[in-house]
């Protein structure tokens, strides 16, 4: 049996034998890697030659140059509009300011008229007011209005005559209103008058409001000025 095989193997018929070389794997993985770069790079030039050739990269170069042209004239608009914005700002600012103060002026503005028509009114009610004899005590612009609810308002006006030589005045006031009630005569009781307690040396001024009941129709008020011992001084009515 042996020698049938031994004898199989030296004969013609014997199976054909290939010999290969044999590389280790990582030899042939850097053989490979090696054979694809040198395979990209020749792509690479290739591309960059036919690119070369078609005049890309000049394109790429004046796109380049346009773009960093574009950014520095963008760089120019922003500090343009940051310096706008800037004076834009200060100017909105400068204008409220203006605002304000055009505001505080037309309120003092309006405060002065007022306070120009009250002295005006003060002046012409002092002026009516001015004494028609030259000595003693006068009473004068004596005023009264009707406020609604049984409520009155008051001023007159008391000045002592004949100049330095008048010493303090002392004493008190009294509004006595008379007229109808429940159709029948009625006059004001002490409980009912308004009275108030005075001291002045050349004039005084006075103004006020009273209450009076329900039902009161007023026709009249009279205001009597009496001094320390009770004697009447000065009075004056009015009608309403």
């Amino acid at each position: 049996m042996r020698w049938r095989l031994l004898r199989r193997r030296l004969s013609i018929s014997a199976p054909r034998m290939a010999v290969r070389s044999h590389l280790p794997w990582p030899l042939r993985w850097a053989v490979v890697a090696l054979m694809l770069g040198f395979s990209g790079a020749l792509a690479l030039w290739a591309f960059d030659f036919g690119r070369s050739i078609a005049g890309l990269d000049r394109d790429a170069r004046d796109m380049k140059e346009q773009v960093t042209q574009l950014r520095q004239q963008l760089g120019d608009a922003r500090k343009d509009r940051d310096a706008a914005q800037s004076v834009a700002n200060a100017a909105d600012s400068l204008l409220k300011t203006e605002r304000v103060t055009q505001q505080r002026l037309a309120d003092q503005v309006k405060a002065l008229e007022a306070e120009n028509l009250a002295l005006k009114d003060d002046l012409g009610f002092f002026e009516r007011l001015l004494p028609a004899t030259a000595d003693g005590l006068a009473l004068r612009g004596l005023a009264v209005d009707a406020l609604g609810n049984g409520q009155w308002h008051y001023q007159l006006l008391l000045m002592q005559q004949g100049g330095r030589k008048q010493g303090d005045f002392a004493g008190k006031v009294e509004l006595v209103p008379s007229g109808l009630r429940d159709g029948r005569p009625w006059t004001a009781d002490a409980a009912q008058a308004v009275t108030m307690p005075l001291s002045f040396r050349q004039y005084r001024r006075l103004e006020g409001q009273f209450q009076l009941p329900a039902g009161v129709v007023v026709k009249q008020v009279q205001v009597r000025v009496l001094d320390a011992s009770g004697a009447i001084r000065a009075s004056q009515s009015v009608s309403l």
